[in-house]
């Protein structure tokens, strides 16, 4: 069987767009996305530099398409500057989100082992409303006119790579930061006002296992305030020709740490402060 998906991802390779940076060849990729696929741990490749790790990840994404569905949008990791110091780096990164990772809604039940190294996040995405997001910069008021939703999401990523190896910056992006699966809330309106700006930076955002609190922290827990994830990404794309457009997805980043997931398990993350409150819930089989 592994033949057989190995074969096909390296027919994907050979139709997809060539990549502009130099990396690992195309039968080396496949291999590593057939194993991901297969929710095996691969052989992280030899001192991937963040260009080749970029280069890797235009090509997985490709190969993923098939099962995962088409890009939807886009996610941004490392959003925590602790963890952007472990890895020399002051921005987050980014990362392709498909159709299945926005397929379920709150109450799904999902295999606890949906991924080699399955894990649980407390996030949010945003619906962008009008492109033109990067003439926003940093202003508020003016990039709250370019989302229509905010709606709170549970990201079910996939980590990949073994317990015992410290991943690079490289290999982060090579798996394309994780992007896997997760599990929608009601999308919460927009107001395009101070008040819902503000409520968006106060919010809290609670994880649960089992009924039992387990992070909490507010909306100014990525980047300073959502928003800023939103003017960040939104340069970064238009740097590389590719600006938002209206119905892009963007997964702003964790308000949790990564937490295991063991079949049996139910996990709720709350959202308060910007409607009435809301659960998202996901139970492991």
């Amino acid at each position: 069987m592994m033949r057989r998906l190995i074969a096909a991802l390296l027919l994907g390779l050979a139709l997809a767009p060539a990549a502009r940076a130099a990396c690992p060849d195309d039968a080396a990729i496949a291999r590593f996305a057939g194993q991901i696929l297969q929710r095996q741990s691969p052989t992280p490749f030899a001192a991937l530099s963040p260009a080749d790790g970029r280069c890797v990840q235009d090509k997985l994404v490709a190969l993923f398409a098939q099962p995962l569905g088409d890009i939807v949008g886009f996610k941004l990791g490392l959003t925590n500057p602790a963890i952007q110091q472990r890895f020399g780096i002051d921005h987050p990164i980014r990362g392709r989100i498909f159709h299945a990772t926005l397929r379920a809604s709150s109450g799904a039940e999902i295999e606890a082992r949906f991924g080699a190294v399955p894990v649980l996040e407390a996030d949010m995405l945003v619906r962008i409303s009008v492109g033109g997001v990067e003439a926003a910069l940093n202003d508020h008021a003016a990039l709250i006119r370019h989302i229509d939703q905010v709606i709170p999401f549970i990201e079910l990523p996939d980590l990949v790579y073994a317990p015992d190896h410290r991943p690079s910056l490289g290999d982060l992006l090579a798996i394309n930061v994780g992007a896997r699966l997760g599990v929608k809330g009601r999308p919460i309106t927009v107001t395009p006002s101070a008040d819902f700006i503000a409520a968006l930076g106060r919010m809290s955002i609670s994880l649960h296992q089992d009924g039992r609190e387990v992070s909490r922290a507010p909306g100014a827990a990525i980047l300073g305030h959502p928003l800023n994830a939103l003017a960040w990404i939104a340069r970064d794309l238009a740097r590389e020709g590719r600006p938002l457009r209206e119905g892009d997805i963007i997964s702003l980043g964790s308000f949790s740490p990564p937490q295991p997931v063991v079949a049996g398990q139910v996990w709720t993350a709350r959202y308060e402060g910007l409607d009435q409150p809301q659960d998202v819930v996901v139970r492991f089989k």
